[in-house]
């Protein structure tokens, strides 16, 4: 047993030698470790000791086999080692040279390298900046399109940048900077848009009145461009083209679009689209335009003053909606069609009573009419436009009658002028010349005057073909206010005839009756204005047939309107026959005035009394001026003066002033009497029938013979009898002449040549009033 486990130890030694022989040293430790643990130390220790003298023996006996080698090898070492050493030296001079010759290498190399890194450093900020650049030179030009004021590109680059180039380079800090300076960059580009916008509307308000003239101005260019293309004949089997037509009038008007720059609207409402904000736009936009209106519509105070200022309203008005049409056709729902009609619908009610204000203070009937035309190029310019204008074509119709009463003040001016400037004389004329323009001037035809030979007169004065011309002038200028009213024939002729009418019947008559009535108007001048008045009213049959060929309306239509001049001159003449009667009146009662009768006097004068000598000579050639009046009217004057002066006697006659009187007057009055009587006999008026006008006379003539021939008896006995002798005279008349004379029997101044009989003569006159007192009262009763 002991011998086995010696024979182990001996093995386990001879394990760890060779395991330290082969082992690396720096592993030996564990190895040496398991020596020291075991027992068996002491006898390792001897077989370690017995190893390294085995290997000391081996390395002697090999030492000894290479010795001779060994000492060679020395030999040729020490030659080596001088060898080495001069190697040494030459290495160390070569290393010498090599490092000083290295030093600029080495220095080269130095900067090489830091040329590689700057180079490696530029390519790297080189692709920095590549990815920078684009964001940069974006955001110079969104800076840039600011500056300009090109803010819808400047938006679209905003987002360019934001949503392509910013994220690319987003963890820079300046891109930081630019991401936080975007949102006010925006407000900034919708500040800045809206402030353009602003200026825009301030713009176009304050150059809505070059717009508007410039669009009316187009629309009465279209209008004479129609006009030529439909008047112009046929050429060469067709007709001139509008174009042609156009190039010829050489008109040229440059464009709404042409005078506004509408970019500032377009810009706006892109950028307000892009940003999400365009219904705000859109009601600020119509906010303002509404507001723009309203001043527009607005009429200056003065406006009715002149043409200008009509002309000024109308342009801002169609200004304003040539400029919403516009927009409407050039942008998508900024405003609508609804919009649009609900402000024309409100500019139309405004204008409309705006003009009716302002057209009821203007009295000169040409601004009236060219405020009609005005109107009708302000309703066609809109209407061109699309805007219904009906109501303003209404509203004309208005103004047509306001216009109907300027022209019937200015006419009344006229007729004034025409009447009051005559010399109310027949107008002369001294050769064929002068009476063909006359008879073209005014629709006369005479065959006798034609034969009679020159110098030769007219019937009629100066005013009847002036007034007749004036009549057709007024006709011209009522028709001058239907054109371009879109009005049928049938309208214009109703219209042209209702406004003679009252020309005629209420301007011209007033004006005659003003000439008749004036207190200076003469005998002379009443008989012309008969004459006149008569051709006038024979005229107005060719003023119908001058109505008829203007409008191309018959009279026979149904509902034409007739003219009532024959009725105003019918008027005026019957007034002036009366003014005439009146006149012939007044002036026998001037001539009375001068009576001058001696009602105590004893006999009678030779012949009749002065002023009724003088009175029958005024009468006389009064008369003789009647000889072309109608012969109704000059009888009807010699009779009314007659009996005027009849009358007019017999008051003188019975007068209370005249308390007394004698034969001898009685007498000279009947001489008077008889003057009238041989007037009237003599037939101052043809026409008459027999004695007639002395008729006039009667009563007076009745009179005078019951008191001259003291036939009371007659008188008594056949009072109230068809056949009396006296018949015309009343008793109550009677006894008043009766009682004057009995006053002057009782101072003995009458019937002188019957004084033996005195006393009875004045019983009998007692008795005649009695019995005239007692036919008085019968009467009465």
């Amino acid at each position: 047993m002991a011998e086995l486990e010696s024979l182990e130890t001996a093995a386990e030694h001879e394990r760890i030698l060779r395991e330290i022989e082969s082992t690396d040293t720096a592993c030996i430790g564990p190895t040496l470790r398991s020596v020291y643990d075991g027992e068996e130390h002491g006898r390792f220790m001897e077989k370690l000791e017995a190893r390294i003298r085995n290997h000391d023996r081996e390395i002697e006996k090999m030492c000894n086999f290479h010795y001779q080698g060994f000492v060679d090898s020395i030999t040729e070492l020490l030659k080596v080692r001088g060898e080495a050493q001069k190697l040494k030296n030459q290495v160390t001079d070569t290393n010498r040279k090599l490092q000083s010759e290295g030093k600029e290498l080495i220095i080269a190399m130095e900067e090489l390298k830091q040329c590689r890194l700057q180079q490696r450093n530029i390519s790297a900020t080189v692709d920095k900046l590549t990815l920078c650049l684009p964001v940069l030179e974006m955001y110079s030009k969104l800076r840039e399109q600011m500056k300009s004021k090109r803010h819808y590109p400047a938006l679209k680059t905003l987002e360019h940048l934001e949503h392509t180039y910013l994220p690319q380079v987003s963890h820079y800090r300046f891109c930081k900077v630019m991401v936080d300076n975007i949102p006010k960059l925006r407000e900034e580009i919708k500040e800045v848009s809206m402030s353009d916008l602003k200026d825009f509307l301030e713009s176009i308000r304050k150059h809505s009145d070059k717009i508007g003239e410039t669009a009316m101005k187009q629309a009465q260019q279209q209008r004479n461009l129609d006009n030529i293309v439909s008047q112009h004949p046929r050429i060469s089997g067709g007709k001139k083209s509008k174009k042609e037509a156009c190039a010829g009038s050489d008109l040229e008007v440059p464009g709404a679009q042409e005078l506004v720059d509408f970019s500032p609207v377009y810009r706006c409402l892109h950028i307000y689209s892009v940003l999400g904000a365009r219904e705000t736009f859109e009601n600020y936009y119509r906010k303002q335009r509404r507001k723009q209106a309203r001043l527009v519509l607005q009429p200056p105070s003065n406006m009715h003053e002149t043409l200008d200022g009509y002309r000024k309203y109308f342009n801002q008005i169609v200004g304003f909606f040539v400029v919403e049409d516009h927009i409407l056709h050039t942008t998508q729902g900024l405003v609508n069609r609804a919009y649009i009609d609900e402000l024309w619908e409100m500019a139309l009610s405004k204008t409309i009573a705006a003009l009716r204000t302002h057209s009821s203070y203007c009295s000169d009937p040409s601004l009236v009419l060219d405020l009609k035309n005005l109107i009708v190029l302000f309703a066609d310019t809109l209407q061109g436009y699309g805007f219904p204008v009906n109501q303003l074509f209404d509203m004309l119709l208005e103004i047509q009658d306001q216009y109907s009463e300027t022209l019937l003040k200015k006419w009344s001016g006229v007729f004034r002028n025409i009447l009051d400037s005559d010399n109310y004389s027949p107008i002369p004329v001294t050769n064929e010349e002068i009476y063909k323009k006359m008879v073209a001037q005014f629709p006369f035809q005479d065959a006798e005057l034609e034969k009679q030979p020159f110098p030769k007169k007219f019937p009629f004065s100066e005013f009847v073909p002036k007034v007749y011309n004036q009549i057709k002038e007024f006709i011209y200028a009522c028709l001058k206010f239907s054109e371009d009213l879109h009005l049928s024939s049938t309208e214009v002729d109703d219209m042209i005839r209702k406004s003679t009418n009252l020309l005629l019947t209420r301007t011209l008559s007033n004006c005659l009756q003003n000439v008749i009535k004036r207190k200076n108007v003469g005998l002379t001048e009443l008989v012309q204005i008969i004459i006149n008045t008569t051709h006038l009213e024979k005229s107005c049959k060719f003023l119908e047939e001058f109505i008829t060929n203007i409008t191309n309306v018959l009279p026979e239509t149904v509902h034409t309107t007739k003219l009532y001049g024959t009725t105003t001159f019918k008027d005026a003449r019957h007034a002036a026959e009366e003014e005439i009667y009146t006149n012939l009146n007044q002036k026998i009662d001037q001539f009375l005035q001068l009576a001058d009768y001696d009602w105590m006097a004893l006999e009678p004068g030779s012949r009749a009394s002065d002023y009724l000598v003088d009175l029958i000579g005024f009468l006389r050639s009064t008369f003789a001026v009647f000889t072309h009046l109608p012969g109704k009217v000059a009888q009807t004057a010699c009779m009314s003066a007659c009996k005027h002066l009849s009358t007019s006697l017999m008051q003188l006659l019975l007068e209370a002033e005249v308390r007394q009187l004698t034969l001898g007057a009685l007498q000279q009055f009947n001489l008077d009497v008889e003057e009238c009587e041989q007037f009237a006999r003599s037939g101052p008026v043809p026409g008459f029938q027999g004695d007639t006008l002395q008729l006039a006379f009667i009563d007076l003539r009745q009179l005078l013979d019951l008191f001259i021939q003291w036939d009371w008896s007659t008188y008594l006995a056949d009072y109230g009898q068809p056949t009396c002798k006296y018949l015309r005279v009343n008793p109550t008349t009677a006894l008043v002449l009766l009682e004057k004379m009995r006053d002057t029997s009782r101072k003995n101044n009458v019937f002188a040549q019957f004084r033996k009989n005195e006393r009875d003569k004045q019983k009998l006159i007692d008795t005649v009033a009695k019995q005239l007192r007692g036919l008085i009262n019968s009467h009465h009763s």
